[in-house]
């Protein structure tokens, strides 16, 4: 009988066991999306893109576009750890030109903690076409434009206007303004203002402003910006901003003036964007390419970015130079 009973019980411990386990997941609640006045999605707000996630997919994550959070998490460690910029030994340290002078610390940095989830799962890689997470090969121009660049060596560095758009602090360095709009070292923020007509996105870093034309067409192609000329339309709820007329100093990713950049927006959550950006250079690139990874909302603010305030080192280091070369003559 005592037999009996306990049989019993544990069969119905397992049928109940399996009952709880066979349960589906909790839905997420739900979500309306918020809409401006001209009934389209509201993406006004403060946003971060701030993410571990890098633009081509490591090694250790070949042929894996998504990882567990298990995989993630011990990633993650890794990265901050490694990374850790107030240990002198930091390869992050040397990148970011600061070994011996201790310029940068943790404090300075926003790369965020975490790798990108997107649809509920950690991303590998920025880069989501082509599948492998990489950058599609080059043509041949390019590699004979880099070529001759190397060839002048800094030769060609001889006045201000001269130096890279980022260090004279006319754009933010990485395309951290865009298009496409991607994440870097730090001050990766950015403040959506919108209204029928125009989209404005005021940029944390180098405090860059990029004003996005709705329904327009684009300026003349001898009309060249720093951001390009920017044009938007909605497609049902996404934002598409199609961006041309590049400077030839803008080099995203070695590109030039033929620069084509799609930019798609979309309201996935109430603390979230998705953002998809494709680019394409015939002249750069053999294949067009695509970035894809979230903005999430921040609670800000903006901080002015003053890239320029008490900075002597440029006509420092050009004077300097000057000198050198008058003593060997």
């Amino acid at each position: 009988m005592g037999n009996r009973v306990f049989l019993h019980a544990a069969a119905l411990a397992a049928v109940l066991s399996a009952s709880l386990t066979a349960q589906p997941s909790p839905k997420p609640k739900s979500w309306t999306v918020l809409r401006a006045g001209d009934g389209h999605p509201n993406l006004q707000g403060i946003w971060t893109n701030a993410t571990l996630t890098p633009m081509q997919r490591p090694t250790e994550f070949a042929g894996k576009k998504t990882v567990t959070d298990a995989e993630a998490s011990a990633y993650e460690k890794k990265d901050l750890e490694t990374n850790n910029i107030d240990n002198p030994e930091a390869p992050l340290l040397a990148r970011a030109g600061s070994a011996e002078t201790g310029g940068y610390n943790n404090l300075f940095i926003d790369r965020g903690s975490q790798l990108a989830r997107v649809d509920g799962e950690k991303r590998t890689s920025l880069i989501i076409d082509p599948p492998d997470g990489k950058l599609p090969a080059v043509t041949e121009e390019a590699r004979a434009r880099t070529a001759a660049m190397m060839k002048r060596g800094f030769d060609v560095y001889d006045t201000v206007k001269d130096r890279p758009l980022a260090e004279r602090c006319i754009v933010g360095f990485g395309s951290t303004s865009g298009p496409p709009m991607m994440p870097v070292l730090y001050n990766n923020t950015y403040q959506i203002v919108q209204n029928k007509d125009t989209i404005m996105i005021l940029v944390e870093m180098v405090h860059d402003v990029r004003v996005i034309r709705m329904n327009g067409t684009h300026k003349p192609p001898e009309i060249r910006q720093w951001l390009g000329d920017s044009i938007g339309h909605w497609e049902g709820d996404v934002l598409v901003v199609d961006t041309t007329n590049f400077t030839d100093e803008t080099r995203f990713a070695g590109t030039g003036a033929s620069l084509h950049v799609v930019e798609r927006f979309q309201r996935v959550g109430p603390d979230s964007i998705l953002y998809r950006a494709t680019i394409d250079d015939p002249h750069t690139f053999t294949k067009q390419w695509t970035v894809e990874f979230p903005f999430s909302a921040s609670p800000g603010p903006i901080f002015e970015y003053a890239c320029h305030e008490g900075n002597y080192a440029m006509p420092d280091i050009l004077g300097g130079a000057r000198k050198l070369e008058g003593e060997k003559r």
